[in-house]
């Protein structure tokens, strides 16, 4: 009889539009796989056919969420990741790789829409049991350059939460920060200026006593 997979390791990458996230995402994970670590990648909301349907309500620019209704949307999305497709995935042993998590809803709807922290804390508490990533990557870039960056990946169709002003997302940054230095046992920051082959070298060299533990 086979011994039991050792849980993997869960990694989230945060960070304002445009920093970058998703593309270091994939990189992350094509050199753990290269490294011999089975390795996936996923998103936040989404995921699950359950958790992108509501990604698919949250981000229509249509439709005029408040945050506190955000905060409820994003929790029920992410519990059905966690239960779905986060928790099976590290059980079995894989490495989890994910574009946004819980620090998102805590400075989206919390720092710049103003739901108290500790009601986020609660909401995902109940949904996914309180589960926090092993590492989280937050990818910080100048503000003008986040702006650019995400100019000139969404074009004029900016999603619902992209397109809002600039003293949100000025407050988003704020709240990352802050959770940062109060996190800061599992948090590490990478500067996101340069081309993405140089913050993908960063992010690797932070990862390295994850890989090492492994």
């Amino acid at each position: 009889m086979s011994a039991p997979a050792s849980r993997g390791r869960f990694i989230a990458f945060e960070g304002g539009e445009g920093a970058g996230k998703t593309t270091q995402s994939r990189l992350l994970a094509d050199a753990l796989e290269r490294l011999g670590i089975a390795a996936l990648t996923t998103r936040e909301p989404g995921g699950t056919p359950g958790a992108e349907a509501l990604r698919g309500l949250l981000l229509d620019p249509e439709l005029d969420w408040g945050a506190r209704a955000e905060a409820l949307l994003f929790a029920a999305a992410r519990s059905d990741h966690v239960e779905k497709l986060i928790e099976p995935a590290l059980a079995a042993g894989q490495w989890v790789i994910c574009d946004r998590f819980l620090d998102s809803s805590r400075a989206y709807q919390g720092g710049a829409g103003g739901v108290d922290d500790d009601d986020v804390l609660a909401l995902h508490a109940i949904g996914s049991g309180g589960l926090l990533p092993d590492l989280t990557i937050l990818i910080d870039l100048a503000p003008a350059e986040s702006a650019k960056r995400a100019k000139i990946r969404d074009g004029n169709a900016s999603d619902r939460i992209g397109a809002k002003d600039e003293a949100y997302h000025a407050a988003v940054r704020e709240r990352f920060e802050l959770i940062a230095t109060d996190a800061a046992n599992r948090f590490v920051r990478i500067d996101g200026s340069g081309d993405p082959g140089d913050v993908h070298a960063r992010i690797m060299q932070a990862i390295v006593p994850l890989v090492e533990e492994a």
